[in-house]
């Protein structure tokens, strides 16, 4: 194949996009952040761009913004998707047993931590929720910046459950590679039951594609998880994305900081469908 094809050809499982359908699925009216225009997409828009890349399955992940706790549209979705997406919803710290094992039948593999959005504190009684979801073997997929994971670390090694880390744990642009969040991030490998995402560069890049100030940051997580416990991302449609997002030029974002093609086809094929279950 042509250089750049291969990428679109090649299959992919796309492990942190967003639904939303405010026109059906109505956003709350006490809603912090209300996504409008082009940041909102809901399912068929993003079976178009899926389809359209070669994109075989989604990992969709309930958004804070929009939908806060309210998990109806993801599920819906997913009933939709008849098991080619799967997702990660936002429960309240003090979920039931009950109510993550219906949500685990319903096609969710885990629950959301967006750290960025409500702060530290707020997840200060959230033990007992991690061993329900250790349990249940459902993993918390989180979102940190800065050094948010370096204060979260040890409770999550202990606690016994799978951890995604979205968008490499969006790390601050400029401080360099021993900044103590990125550091922990990279640390947190060695337990064995964490994973990361290669997404969200928009999210720390102070750079215009092809976002060269990120690509320490990948190289470093790739070494410190290995393909094998890497996924990769398009963060699709872009919540809150401070410039313009493209499905295309962030898969050749990829395939330039990862260009083996056996590590290409772990991090966007293997590794995902092993701890998803596609």
């Amino acid at each position: 194949m042509q250089d750049g094809v291969a990428i679109f050809a090649a299959p992919k499982i796309d492990c942190h996009v967003h639904v939303l359908d405010p026109e059906h699925f109505p956003y709350a009216p006490d809603t912090r952040y209300r996504p409008a225009g082009q940041e909102m997409g809901g399912y068929a828009d993003l079976v178009g761009v899926m389809d359209a890349y070669g994109t075989r399955h989604a990992l969709i992940v309930g958004p804070n913004s929009g939908y806060g706790l309210d998990n109806r549209y993801l599920l819906h979705a997913l009933r939709e998707s008849q098991g080619r997406c799967k997702g990660i919803a936002v429960v309240r710290n003090d979920a039931s047993r009950d109510e993550l094992a219906a949500l685990k039948a319903a096609g969710i593999v885990g629950v959301a931590w967006n750290v960025t959005f409500y702060g530290l504190d707020y997840y200060d009684d959230a033990d007992p929720l991690l061993a329900r979801l250790r349990d249940l073997d459902l993993c918390v997929s989180i979102q940190v910046e800065h050094d948010q994971f370096a204060a979260l670390a040890p409770r999550l090694r202990d606690s016994g459950v799978r951890i995604l880390v979205d968008h490499c744990g969006r790390p601050t642009a400029g401080e360099g590679l021993q900044q103590a969040g990125f550091r922990a991030v990279c640390d947190f490998a060695a337990t064995g039951r964490g994973w990361v995402k290669l997404s969200g560069v928009a999210k720390f890049t102070r750079e215009a594609f092809p976002y060269a100030d990120a690509a320490p940051y990948f190289d470093a997580l790739v070494a410190a998880y290995t393909p094998a416990r890497c996924l990769w991302a398009s963060d699709w449609p872009y919540l809150r994305a401070p410039k313009r997002m493209d499905y295309g030029v962030l898969l050749r974002q990829f395939e330039r900081v990862v260009p083996d093609r056996a590590a290409q086809r772990a991090i966007l094929w293997d590794t995902p469908a092993t701890l998803l279950g596609f």
